[in-house]
């Protein structure tokens, strides 16, 4: 059936598929839009860059989705064309294909020995039936598919070594297909996260980066420690998270994440990306109490914890800690239960004196916001327990083993179909006017240099061959 006959060939759709014009424009717009994702800000660090958008612009990123590209339904879109274009270019050519690498010449062809250099021809002394079986049997060491054929006192061999080279192309089609196919499910069943977990703390959920969504992890983890050392100018120099995984109560395994050495668990990875530091329940305070004879006290409190007033008029506890109150800083609610009277409550901040100064007599004016509102006592907080906190991105791509096996696919397709043809070996053995004449003859589907060199080796292998037999050649 010729490609004018094919039904395939007559059908439009089938023609845009199998196309390399789709392929090479496929291929220009996907390397045009991973150009354009590197320069546009991914996921997590694109928030500043949206802030200086106008806003019919960031509708536009937004709905391209441009600030998350490689997950967009249009960029799956296009890796799904460029996968339906390989496999119908591949069963496109595949018949073609097949043709050449199941085809087995006759080795009496006399085409292939037209023109043939006189160095690829041997003269040795012998009847050429013997010869011919000399020359045979070491033929059969060296080809595949050998075939011979007598043809009155002429004899012919024809061996080929290297078809499946055919199929070179095959395998780097398969290698694309199975990275996008890695790349998909990566996309798909794959999340790119953050959480944030306090040295001691721990926690079996992520936030994931794009919608802010909780994912579970299946797992806990727990941060364990979390060590930080800088340099001489204050420098963050490393840090470094001690990792927990636990199921159930029961401890897993042990790990531990820096900067460049992420840890990895159940196919999930997690990566030391900063950290800081938060309040913890603890804070020393300074009481100081204004009477006639005024005293100032110094006590540790825990949150929630009930503490006597200094002078017995009830007792007080801090209520509740806040790292940023107001945007003002680190802050306690501090509850006075006194003996007989009203309840009364009131925030302390850490800096009092600066807050004074950009806001003059607003402690005054609030009573909420005033460390004297219980009178006669002032309270000032002297220090807050912190504690540091480890920040870790957090990614899951189940694709990741399709995408190394494509890797390590498309590398051997392409030592197949650079390095290696398919090369046909004919010889023939014909009596001559004192000695039998053994020529040396080949195609190949590429590399005309390489089978040059090997049919250059076959004669004087052969020449080798038929010495150690007793045949001098001359």
């Amino acid at each position: 059936m010729t490609a004018s006959e094919n039904p395939r060939t007559q059908n439009p759709v089938w023609r845009f598929f199998c196309s390399v014009r789709l392929t090479i424009v496929l291929l220009i717009i996907l390397a045009l839009v991973s150009i354009v994702g590197t320069l546009i800000p991914q996921q997590q660090g694109s928030m500043a860059f949206a802030r200086n958008l106008r806003p019919g612009t960031l509708k536009i990123f937004l709905f391209f989705d441009l600030f998350d590209i490689y997950h967009a339904i249009w960029f799956r879109f296009l890796i799904g064309i460029l996968a339906l274009n390989l496999i119908t270019c591949s069963i496109n050519r595949f018949p073609g294909i097949w043709k050449r690498f199941s085809a087995l010449p006759r080795p009496d062809r006399q085409r292939p020995f037209e023109g043939l250099p006189d160095e690829l021809t041997i003269a040795t002394p012998g009847q050429a039936e013997a010869v011919a079986k000399d020359v045979e049997h070491f033929f059969r060491k060296k080809y595949k598919r050998v075939r011979s054929k007598a043809s009155g006192n002429i004899h012919y061999l024809y061996g080929e070594r290297g078809r499946f080279a055919h199929f070179g192309f095959y395998l780097v089609h398969l290698s694309i297909l199975i990275i996008l196919v890695g790349a998909i499910v990566g996309s798909l069943f794959g999340f790119e996260a953050y959480v944030n977990i306090v040295e001691g703390g721990e926690t079996a959920f992520v936030n994931r980066t794009k919608n802010m969504d909780r994912i579970p992890l299946g797992f806990t983890i727990r941060c364990d420690r979390f060590t930080v050392d800088f340099y001489e100018n204050g420098t963050p120099k490393e840090y470094r998270s001690d990792l927990t995984f636990l199921a159930d109560g029961k401890v897993l395994e042990k790990k531990s994440a820096l900067v460049n050495h992420p840890a990895h668990f159940h196919g999930i990875t997690f990566y030391q990306a900063n950290y800081g530091t938060v309040v913890g329940d603890r804070a020393r305070l300074k009481i100081i109490r204004k009477t006639s004879k005024p005293a100032t006290t110094a006590v540790e409190v825990k949150k929630g914890e009930s503490i006597q007033l200094p002078g017995g008029e009830g007792h007080f506890q801090v209520a509740d800690i806040r790292e940023n109150f107001m945007n003002m800083g680190p802050a306690l609610l501090i509850r006075v239960h006194p003996d007989g009277g009203q309840e009364k409550s009131f925030w302390v901040f850490q800096d009092r004196p600066e807050i004074e100064k950009r806001f003059p007599g607003l402690t005054r004016k609030f009573s909420k916001l005033n460390p004297s509102a219980f009178k006669p006592y002032t309270f000032i907080i002297e220090k807050l327990d912190t504690r540091y906190y480890t920040g870790l991105q957090v990614a899951k791509d189940p694709g990741v083993a399709l995408v190394w096996a494509g890797c390590f696919l498309m590398v051997g397709g392409f030592f197949i179909t650079f390095f290696m043809s398919h090369r046909r070996i004919w010889v023939r053995v014909a009596p001559g006017e004192k000695h039998t004449l053994v020529s040396v003859a080949g195609s190949t589907s590429k590399n005309p240099v390489g089978l040059e060199r090997e049919l250059e080796h076959l004669s004087r292998s052969l020449e080798e061959h038929l010495t150690r037999k007793g045949r001098k050649v001359s």
